[in-house]
């Protein structure tokens, strides 16, 4: 069968393209082995924020009852009802993706896709069966998978990646997460919540080591706050299961006896066994697709967005991605993507958003800067809600006034970073933002606060 338009991968990165590409007149095919939604909706980013939301409330009458004036006896936690919920929840949008490719005459062919050339795929069905697909482009959209280091011997049941550890119904009485990104740090914040003794152990010298600096220390001050014990700087030389136990050797010379252990080290791209090299897509060193602000790659009619590119593994990017692929194939309008200033979020407690340089990051890019930060200690609503760590920081230029990034951590800041790369993208200055006038009680006031304190009056309520 032929059509205009070829995507191998439905995660958000592929069927937001395929949306995008049917409402610009294409006649598109989406093929996946698996499952519509992906890793995000099925066992990543969907799931866990269901999970989390379980934790909050789990951790609320385990150790705050008193202060809200909550009394019982026996609480008793059922995680396996958390995870129950959570499958509900990825079920449900799941759906919403097959009505949405329904409503958008989109084919979808499940089986394992391989490149034939750069205008044909075979694709294999689970009991065997081939077909080939023809199409004027092809858009590889594979996403990544956990890159496990092989000493670690990962077995799916004390030794665990993400996958297992989002669908298994009972928690371990302890557990080693080992590396401190956004999974290890969301993963540590869910068991923690539930009684789970866990170290969380990272190589690099700072846990979520992509973010600024100070908010880094703070997320280790609150982590170890509610249990969590946090080794930075601190490297996972072996891991063996020894009967009922997991061993788990670090470089400072302890070896950590635990119930289970979390393997969050970072991804692979799924660019193995697709053909690519056959019909002459160049790969990184990594083996991840090098593509052009066009999504383009090398091979004329190939494109490839999402993770499998390596340019920033979040889902938000790769449905972005998806959006500026399918225009540039319809010869839309678009738009160029600056990865620099994509927001990124962690779900974890307190939570952590941010988007942009960090102090370090914008002075090496050589800007004189300005710093402003404001804490959610004196916000009413924080203080109402009883969730008052962490605090807002802007970086500016100070020459002009360009808000160069902003980094949060503390209650819901994932919900307010939008204002952020809103005001960035329209070029808007932090005299703009605390100009606007925002509804009180609410948190988005640190928001205007902090931007104050960029301004030539300074802070208001500090």
């Amino acid at each position: 069968m032929t059509y205009d338009l070829i995507i191998i991968g439905a995660g958000p990165g592929g069927y937001v393209c395929a949306i995008r590409a049917s409402q610009l007149g294409q006649k598109v095919v989406i093929i996946d082995k698996e499952w519509l939604g992906g890793v995000c909706l099925n066992v990543g980013c969907i799931p866990s924020k269901s999970l989390l939301r379980n934790a909050d409330i789990a951790h609320t009458l385990r150790h705050r009852g008193k202060e809200f004036g909550f009394s019982f006896e026996n609480l008793k936690l059922d995680y396996g009802a958390a995870v129950k919920r959570s499958r509900q929840v990825s079920n449900r949008l799941v759906k919403g993706v097959e009505f949405l490719m329904k409503k958008n005459k989109i084919d979808v062919v499940m089986g394992t896709a391989m490149l034939k050339s750069p205008t044909s795929v075979e694709v294999t069905a689970q009991d065997g069966s081939k077909k080939t697909l023809e199409a004027k482009n092809i858009v590889v959209a594979t996403g990544a998978s956990v890159a496990v280091p092989p000493m670690f011997n990962v077995d799916g049941k004390k030794v665990v990646t993400y996958r297992e550890a989002i669908l298994q119904e009972t928690l371990p009485a302890s557990a080693v997460v080992v590396g401190a990104s956004a999974i290890g740090c969301e993963f540590a914040t869910v068991w923690n919540s539930y009684g789970t003794d866990v170290t969380l152990v990272e190589m690099l010298p700072r846990i979520v080591p992509m973010e600024d600096e100070e908010v880094s220390k703070e997320l280790a001050k609150e982590f170890a706050k509610n249990g969590i014990k946090v080794k930075a700087g601190t490297k996972t030389e072996a891991i063996e299961v020894a009967g009922e136990k997991v061993k788990v050797k670090l470089s400072d010379g302890n070896t950590l006896e635990v119930d289970q252990v979390l393997v969050a080290t970072g991804i692979k791209p799924n660019s193995k066994n697709l053909g690519l090299e056959s019909v002459g897509v160049k790969l990184s060193e990594r083996g991840f697709i090098e593509i052009d602000d066009g999504m383009r790659t090398n091979v004329p009619n190939i494109f490839a967005i999402g993770d499998v590119t390596g340019k920033l593994a979040l889902a938000h990017v790769g449905s972005a991605q998806g959006i500026v692929c399918a225009e540039t194939i319809a010869k839309h309008e678009t738009v160029t993507l600056d990865y620099a200033m994509m927001p990124r979020a962690t779900y974890c407690y307190p939570q952590v958003a941010s988007f942009g340089y960090t102090e370090a990051q914008a002075k090496e890019k050589g800007y004189e800067i300005k710093v402003a930060k404001f804490n959610f200690m004196a916000n009413g609503k924080a203080l109402g809600l009883g969730d008052y760590a962490g605090w807002i920081k802007i970086i500016s230029d100070a020459k002009y006034g360009e808000i160069l990034g902003a980094h949060l951590i503390g209650p819901e800041v994932t919900e307010l970073l939008p204002e952020f790369t809103l005001a960035h993208n329209m070029e808007l200055t932090a005299e703009e933002i605390a100009r606007n006038v925002h509804a009180h009680p609410s948190l988005s006031e640190v928001i205007m606060e902090a931007a104050h304190g960029l301004t030539e009056g300074g802070y208001i309520h500090l």
